[in-house]
């Protein structure tokens, strides 16, 4: 979708909580998912100063939609978050871009007439549901012509990050850089008040908990293979286990949201659009390798965009994995020094269905931080997919 309507979509608000270490003793544990989410959709009407029952319908991304974040927690979140009952919500999965593809749905609406005000977001407790607890006691979750069309079976994502290395000829030593390089710009970010803009403190976490300063190199390549297996070393001789929890994204707790509206109906309600969604893209590629459509995905959004990489002067490439991001600018040829300005998922954390906004509400606000025009989000998403946005500052 590229924006040709009267209509359009723009972004009023973008906010999001502080990461918390995804594990039981992180800073946002003890907040439920419910809770945690209902923070950001507070948080987005509060600043706005918008009387929310104007708003049409709230998007919310969730991955593991299972226990405390199942049976559509988005409605529940969204009337915690004290919203009038006549505010509708739904949830999505797009797996990791699950609020990415909230966003989109929200432009679409947008732009369609469907809705004038919506509010797209996400949320993940990975400390209270994790990873994985939707898929727990199915013994067999594709059937029949699915296992007939991969006789050779699909490989979980730590191994789709390896086979990338392997083709992509990324070594040890790069992805162990990249993921220090993540936890550097994260840091001076941090220190320097840049990240201020787009965070609410949640109790007393006011920062990214998961940054880490000065490791090293040689700290990085003590670190041993986070996804060795012997029957996938024989299946795939080529891979050189090089993926490890240090260039990796960490396992983390948050939520984010953004309010979204049309330029007109901003005027009318006296609010000031921080940016426009231009081009929206979503892309499949193969699901062995999993995690390379950000690439397809990217040359989609440009191609509708009618752009090119040098027009483009902010990029937000989910760092899922360090060789993820590394084969991504191989392949499209993007300057790195505008990849992930300020630090990402290696540093910052991936809490799963809140990452998609997470990245946007970053780009928003550094693009504004750094004057630039556009900014260029994409992440790789489960079963071989990406979403793909271009956002233009305003």
């Amino acid at each position: 979708m590229s924006i040709s309507s009267t209509r359009d979509a723009v972004i009023v608000e973008a906010v999001r909580t502080p990461l918390g270490r995804g594990k039981a003793t992180g800073a946002l544990h003890d907040v439920h998912p419910v809770d945690l989410f209902a923070h950001s959709l507070r948080e987005v009407v509060d600043r706005s100063g918008i009387d929310a029952t104007l708003i049409d319908d709230v998007i919310g991304g969730v991955v593991s939609a299972v226990g405390e974040q199942g049976s559509n927690m988005t409605r529940r979140a969204t009337l915690a978050a004290g919203y009038p009952e006549s505010v509708p919500a739904t949830t999505v999965d797009r797996q990791c871009g699950s609020s990415q593809q909230a966003v989109h749905f929200a432009a679409q609406g947008l732009i369609s007439g469907a809705y004038d005000i919506v509010v797209a977001g996400g949320v993940e407790s990975m400390s209270r549901v994790p990873m994985g607890s939707s898929m727990l006691g199915t013994t067999d979750p594709s059937g029949v012509a699915f296992a007939e069309r991969y006789p050779d079976g699909l490989v979980p994502q730590g191994i789709s990050a390896e086979l990338i290395a392997a083709r992509w000829g990324i070594t040890r030593m790069q992805m162990d850089e990249f993921a220090l390089a993540s936890h550097a710009k994260a840091a001076d970010a941090t220190k320097n008040g840049l990240f201020d803009a787009e965070l609410s403190r949640v109790g007393e976490l006011r920062t990214d908990e998961g940054i880490r300063v000065g490791s090293t190199l040689e700290t990085m390549g003590g670190l041993r293979s986070a996804y060795y297996d012997e029957a996938m070393a024989q299946r795939f001789p080529q891979i050189g286990w090089n993926v490890t929890a240090g260039n990796a994204s960490q396992v983390t707790d948050g939520s984010s949201a953004l309010l979204m509206t049309t330029s007109e109906r901003a005027e009318q309600l006296g609010l000031r659009p921080l940016a426009r969604i231009h081009s929206v893209a979503v892309a499949g590629d193969d699901p062995l390798y999993m995690l390379t459509a950000v690439i397809p995905a990217t040359r989609k959004v440009l191609e509708r965009a009618g752009l090119t990489l040098d027009d483009i002067d902010l990029f937000e490439v989910n760092e899922a994995f360090a060789s993820v991001v590394l084969a991504w600018a191989k392949e499209v040829g993007a300057d790195p020094d505008k990849v992930n300005v300020h630090g990402g998922a290696i540093a910052l954390g991936h809490p799963l269905g809140a990452s998609g906004a997470r990245l946007m509400t970053t780009l928003t606000h550094a693009l504004h931080e750094r004057g630039g025009r556009f900014g260029l989000q994409t992440m790789c998403e489960a079963g071989g997919l990406a979403n793909a946005t271009i956002i233009e500052r305003l």
